[in-house]
Parts: structure tokens; C-alpha cells; sequence
């Protein structure tokens, strides 16, 4: 298949606003690499100017050494598939799937067989004499994703495919993509908003926020090692619980916090001692039983999780908080209960970087 290299891409509008800022990467040979972030991010871009749909400002793209940069997007040897899916309604699938071998003049024997093998892979051999319209959106994006594979590109590219299906065609078609993907061992490039997506597709996530990149790396460390408060707060759900502290006797203090450190975490927050930083809690890294009390504001059991709502403190005056805890739980409005953190990350408040543990 493919090695990508992105080299400090710009993309910057006529009218001098700038859509992504020195964007650098390298794409190995068969990854499946997502971007995610939230709508007007510029993720879309990214994969628009690595189609060749938009024009680099500044930088350089690489397709296995080759810089094609100013390449036209008919000569990049990438196939892309839609959102909208993009298909001929007046065509039959068969029609769809084969029309750019179609165009290259083909052998129609290879067309054929090139169709039906992507139709074998999709399960669309029953479907191959229907019309899009006769289609499901399910079905429809699949014939999309069949005419990329006809094409047998260097490089697939994905742009929000799943958007205008519902939620369990969404859940069957990400399967879908990620056994094509197993299947075909071939790069692919993914953008979406959607967090489970991007966790359950990527061999690696870029997570960007307006035109940045805040961070580069597999799904468990995104999850895991956040680089920022942005990735922190974007990558799980429900999002984590940030909290105002003060570090000061080997604990972090609010007017409703007070929670010991242990030895690793005050060697970490050593430099911080007497100032304020961020803490982050994922609700699921909050147990019951501890010396942190909340109260109760609502209450919504999920069958193996419980998510409970509340408010720091006793008196319920402090911030909100969600905990996600196992089992079902039967809490009202107004009760009171124990919690510790079972697991906390540590943010600079001035920079929102991660303060993470120095390196001996």
C-alpha cells in the first residue's frame, strides 16, 4: 500500500484566516490513522488537501517518497468516500462500483471480477442489480466503500462516512470498515467527530482543536496520558471531571476537597507546591467509599454502569461531578455519598499542559 508524510502543512484562506496550523506526520505502511476533534477543527481539511481537493499553503505531502504536493487529486492514486456516499442514482450498484474502471477502459472481464470480489468482501453480491435508491444507508455506504476498493488506491481516505446513518448501523458499518481494513491491510485515513470511532478504529488518533494537533498516539494513550485539558476533556465519556486545587502538605485542597497523595504524585507535583492546578477524575475512575462526599442530582442506571450526578460537598454547594460506577445503583436526589479517586491526572492551569512524572 502506502507511506505518507505530512511536513509542516498550512491551509490558509484567501481571506488570510488559516484553517491548520504546521501539521506534521508520518503514516506507516497499512495504518489506519484517525483524526478526530470537534466540527471546524480542521481535520476535514487535512484530508482535503491530501486528496488534492484543496490546495496546500505550506509544507510538503509525500506518497512513498514522492512529494505530491502540487499534484492533481486524478494523479494521487488516493480514493475517497463521502458522507453523502456519492453515487449515481441512475446507475445500479454494479454500474457504481465499476464506473472509474469504467473510465480507464478496463477489460470489462477485470471489471467484473474486481467488482464481485469488493461485492463478496461487502455482502453486496444480492444487491448488485438494485439501484441506490432500492438501498438502505447502510448498504449505500457500503457500495461507496466498494468503489474505493475497485480502484485498489495506494491510499484510502474517509470523510465522516458514518454521519448520516443511525446508531446501530453506525456500531455494524464501523465493523464493517474495521475488518475491511484488517482484510485489505491497506492506509487508511479517517476523519470524524465521534470518540467511539476514533477509539475503536485507530491504530493512532490525531486529536486536533482549532487547526492544531494537541496530540498524536495510539487510543489507550489518549485515553490514558492525555497531553492537555483539550484531550482530556474530548477523548471519553462521559468527560472528565476537572476541579480548581490547591497543592500545599502532600494533598490537593478546595473549600470541598482534601485528598492525600501519594509518594509518586507528590514527587510530581513537587514544583507546584502552594499553587493551584487542575485536577481530572474520569468518572470512571471514581469508587465508592472515601472521605470526598457528594450529593446526589440525578441518577442514570445503564444497566452494568451507573452514571450519578452531583455536586461536591455535603451541602452540595460545590461543583458538579459525574461517577460512573458499576452495577445498579438506586440513588435519589439529595443523597449523600462517599466517593474517593481511585485514579487522578494533573494539569498546569496557566498552560492546561499535562504535568507528567520527570523522566530519571
Amino acid at each position: 500500500m502506502a507511506k505518507l508524510s505530512l511536513q509542516h502543512l498550512d491551509k490558509i484562506y484567501d481571506n488570510d484566516v488559516q484553517a491548520v496550523y504546521d501539521f506534521n506526520m508520518e503514516v506507516e505502511d497499512g495504518e489506519l490513522i484517525v483524526l478526530v476533534g470537534p466540527s471546524g477543527c480542521g481535520k476535514s481539511t487535512t484530508l482535503r488537501m491530501i486528496a488534492g481537493l484543496e490546495d496546500i499553503s505550506n509544507g510538503k505531502l509525500l506518497l512513498d517518497g514522492k512529494d505530491i504536493t502540487q499534484a492533481p487529486a486524478k494523479d494521487r492514486d488516493m480514493a475517497m468516500v463521502f458522507q453523502n456516499y456519492a453515487l449515481y442514482g441512475h446507475m445500479t450498484v454494479y454500474e457504481n462500483m465499476a464506473f472509474s474502471l469504467t473510465l480507464r477502459k478496463e477489460n470489462p472481464n477485470v471489471i467484473y471480477k474486481k467488482v464481485l470480489a469488493a461485492a463478496e468482501i461487502l455482502d453486496l453480491t444480492s444487491q448488485l442489480n438494485k439501484k441506490p435508491s432500492q438501498l438502505s444507508g447502510g448498504q449505500r455506504q457500503r457500495v461507496a466503500m466498494g468503489r474505493a476498493i475497485v480502484r485498489n488506491p495506494k491510499l484510502f481516505l474517509f470523510d465522516e462516512p458514518l454521519s448520516n446513518l443511525d446508531a446501530k448501523l453506525r456500531g455494524s458499518t464501523r465493523r464493517e470498515i474495521l475488518l475491511l481494513h484488517k482484510r485489505l491491510k491497506a492506509t487508511m485515513l479517517y476523519v470524524t467527530h465521534d470518540q467511539t470511532e476514533a477509539l475503536t478504529l485507530a491504530d493512532r488518533i490525531v486529536c486536533m482543536s482549532m487547526g492544531h494537533v494537541q496530540q498524536i498516539g495510539t487510543p489507550l494513550e489518549l485515553y490514558d496520558s492525555p497531553a492537555n485539558i483539550f484531550v482530556a476533556s474530548f477523548i471519553g465519556l462521559p468527560p472528565m471531571n476537572f476541579f480548581n486545587v490547591k497543592v500545599e502538605g502532600g494533598k490537593l485542597t478546595s473549600s470541598t476537597l482534601s485528598v492525600e497523595l501519594d509518594a509518586e504524585d507528590k514527587a510530581r507535583l513537587k514544583a507546584y507546591e502552594g499553587k493551584e492546578i487542575t485536577l481530572g477524575v474520569r468518572p470512571e475512575d471514581i469508587g465508592e467509599g472515601g472521605q470526598t462526599k457528594i450529593k446526589v442530582m440525578t441518577n442514570e442506571n445503564l444497566g452494568l454502569n451507573t452514571l450519578v450526578h452531583g455536586h461536591l460537598g455535603a451541602d452540595g454547594k460545590g461543583e458538579q461531578i459525574t461517577c460512573k460506577f458499576r452495577g445498579w445503583c438506586e440513588y435519589k436526589d439529595g443523597d449523600e455519598v462517599s466517593i474517593r479517586f481511585n485514579r487522578m491526572h494533573f494539569f498546569d492551569k496557566e498552560t492546561t499542559n499535562a504535568i507528567v512524572k520527570e523522566e530519571k
